[in-house]
This record gives structure tokens, sequence and C-alpha cells, in this order.
């Protein structure tokens, strides 16, 4: 979960001026207690009405709501523009995902800065996403989350075809084509590979994060063969 949906569940956890302990609350949202004392210190920091102490008990002054959201322009803006984009070149979750959000800002904006949405002057145009693309963007994308291992049936740019089996760790979308930033077990090193040339795919068992595997790794990796580079 969220660290702001877990914060948005306490305050909902708190209305009515219920007492309710860090244990009960760690309890429902299965975190530690230690993590329960950082949130309500951070929504005593942030301005809700949480009265209370460790090992007693919290509860929130009654009639207290969360104040409707409130976006400036930039951030209208970025919102609008990045779910038309995911809308336009994203998995086919993902384009339901950003309409659906779309929506539900929409719902609690104010009436000027829904109109201000509607208004954003940003759209997306590119290559035409087939219905097949989106699925495996999807599925790429539920595999990383998951450390589930996916076996490809690949083809390079010569149209060699290889099988590997990769431990995915994030996608990239280059303007034209998408890739997965993978951890390949055939080389025993970080490869990326094209979307569009993948030919077959099939997840496969799951894998935990390993030192030197992990998507930390291959970020250095990169940053330190960019400074080699510019040292040259």
């Amino acid at each position: 979960m969220r660290r702001a949906d877990r914060l948005f569940r306490i305050v909902q956890m708190m209305r009515g001026g219920r007492l309710v302990t860090a244990d009960k609350l760690a309890e429902k949202l299965e975190v530690s207690t230690r993590t329960i004392y950082r949130d309500i210190a951070d929504l005593m920091a942030s301005g809700v009405p949480v009265d209370g102490e460790a090992g007693v008990g919290y509860v929130m002054e009654e009639g207290y709501d969360l104040p409707p959201l409130m976006f400036t322009r930039d951030e209208i803006v970025a919102l609008v523009a990045g779910a038309r984009l995911i809308r336009a070149f994203g998995g086919a979750d993902m384009a339901r995902g950003a309409e659906e959000a779309l929506v539900k800002i929409g719902a609690v904006l104010p009436e000027a800065e829904r109109l201000r949405a509607g208004q954003v002057p940003v759209h997306a145009i590119g290559p035409r996403m087939t219905d097949d693309l989106r699925v495996r963007i999807d599925r790429v994308e539920a595999a990383a989350d998951a450390g589930q291992r996916l076996m490809l049936d690949y083809s390079d740019e010569k149209g060699a075809r290889t099988d590997r089996v990769i431990r995915p760790l994030g996608l990239w979308f280059w303007g034209s084509v998408w890739t997965v930033v993978g951890w390949c077990e055939l080389r025993e090193d970080f490869r990326m590979f094209r979307l569009d040339r993948i030919q077959g795919m099939q997840e496969g068992a799951s894998f935990k994060p390993e030192r030197g595997k992990k998507l930390q790794d291959f970020y250095r990796l990169m940053e330190e063969r960019h400074g080699a580079e510019r040292g040259r």
C-alpha cells in the first residue's frame, strides 16, 4: 500500500471521535506499530487535529474532513498531459487507469480547476499502438511489480531469435518504442529488450531482489559508464 493511501485510511479509521490504538491501526493496515507512530506524527505536523499518545491511543477531532484537492496550473497540466500520454501509448490497463484517474480528479476539483483541466492544450500523437503491444506492456509491468521472471522468445535487429529468461525491472518509453530493462539469466548481466521484438512471452518463477541485480544497480552502472565517457 502506498504511504499516501495509508495516511488517508488512518484518517478514515479515526473519524467520529473514536479512540484507536496504534496496535489496532497497525493490524488493520498490515504495517509495524513504529510505522503508525511515524504516520500519526506526520498527520499532526500537517495540521490534522489528532490527539493522544503512544500506548494510550489516538482520537481525531469530530467534524474534521480532508480538504479538497487543490492543484496549481502546472500540476494540472502535468497530470492531464501525463494521463493523455499513457492513454495514447501505454498498456491497455494503464490507459484505462489514466482515464479513470482523470475522471476522479475532475470530480473533486473546484469548478475553475476542472475547467482548466479540460482546456490543457497538450495532446499525444504518434505511432499506432496495437492491442497486442498494449497487452504486452501490461504483462511486463505486472511481472516487474510482482517480481516474476519472464521467458522470452526474442528477435534481435537482424532477425536472429533467442530464448531468454529475464528478471524484469522496469519499462522505458523512448517516444517510438517501449523497452524492458531486466537481468538476463543467459548473459548474467543487465539487458534491454524492445517489446515489439518479443515474439512470445510466458510468465515464470518468482524472484527476490539480489545484490548486484536490482534496478538501483543498473542505474549505478549507467552512471559509472557515463562518467567514464565524460572523462575521456
